[in-house]
């Protein structure tokens, strides 16, 4: 992506060393990375996610430890590269918005190490990158894409950008107000129903991403040869049907609920194609 000279966001949380809430970090989390990525762009209810390891990895306590925390210089610039992107979503959903005749109210991204309070409780980098709507936050540790690298073979800045862009996808659905509707909906419906509607909200977040890149690169020719491709490949890796296979050796679709490899892929493609919002 072409990046130089664009301007950071200020809409940051930089948490890096601190372990808020007393969370503890087991041995398990290189065990559960794989579940962490088939986790992370779920979007659907962070509670679900975020309870999931509170057993092994949440201990007591409400003090924020603080630790000295040195980052690497792939982290600092991974750092200032979210940031970047942060920016450029604001930039582009604030015109979307506008364009409705709404106000965009650009979300916080907080970085964070090992462990993290958010409104929505509390997470370890086994969850992987979520939104949490009680407090308009995305959370990720920015080890996450190394592993994405390492344990999935998505690589590269826009894959990375799609991770970010994602994850904001989410917050505009909070803000238009299908996120809570669809999270309403599902309390009251059966696992499987439940299922349809997480898929449906995560295509939907795949989309904006897409919307979102369509848009950035009018914006400031930020696309370059083999960015769209890098994208498309992350999609495809984080799709439900690839990661149970890869995980466990088979797919069980009545518990999909992210969308397939093709599914995702499509949707992405889609927005990145048509930069229409909202959603037809």
């Amino acid at each position: 992506m072409r990046l130089n000279g664009r301007r950071e966001s200020s809409n940051i949380s930089d948490r890096r060393g601190s372990r808020g809430g007393g969370l503890k970090v087991g041995g398990g989390i290189g065990a559960v990375i794989i579940a962490a990525i088939i986790a992370w762009i779920a979007g659907g209810n962070p509670l679900d996610v975020l309870t999931s390891n509170a057993g092994e990895f949440i201990g007591g306590g409400s003090a924020t430890e603080q630790s000295a925390y040195t980052p690497t210089a792939e982290e600092e610039e991974l750092a200032s590269f979210s940031r970047k992107i942060l920016a450029g979503t604001e930039d582009v959903w604030t015109k979307l918005f506008a364009g409705q005749g709404l106000e965009y109210e650009p979300p916080t991204l907080v970085l964070f190490t090992d462990a993290v309070r958010s409104g929505c409780g509390n997470a370890t980098a086994s969850t992987g990158p979520f939104y949490c709507s009680a407090d308009n936050s995305l959370y990720i540790d920015l080890s996450f894409f190394s592993n994405m690298r390492r344990d999935l073979g998505a690589d590269g800045d826009f894959a990375y950008a799609y991770v970010i862009a994602h994850e904001v996808g989410h917050h505009v659905q909070h803000l238009l107000g299908t996120l809570d509707d669809a999270h309403s909906r599902m309390s009251n419906m059966s696992e499987a129903d439940a299922n349809r509607i997480s898929v449906a909200l995560e295509l939907q977040a795949d989309y904006y991403a897409g919307v979102w890149a369509h848009h950035d690169n009018v914006m400031f020719g930020s696309i370059e040869d083999g960015d769209v491709e890098e994208a498309l490949d992350a999609a495809a890796k984080i799709g439900d049907d690839y990661l149970q296979k890869k995980a466990r050796g088979y797919a069980v679709p009545d518990s999909f609920t992210h969308g397939t490899s093709a599914q995702r892929s499509a949707a992405l493609k889609s927005g990145l194609a048509t930069g229409t919002f909202p959603q037809p």
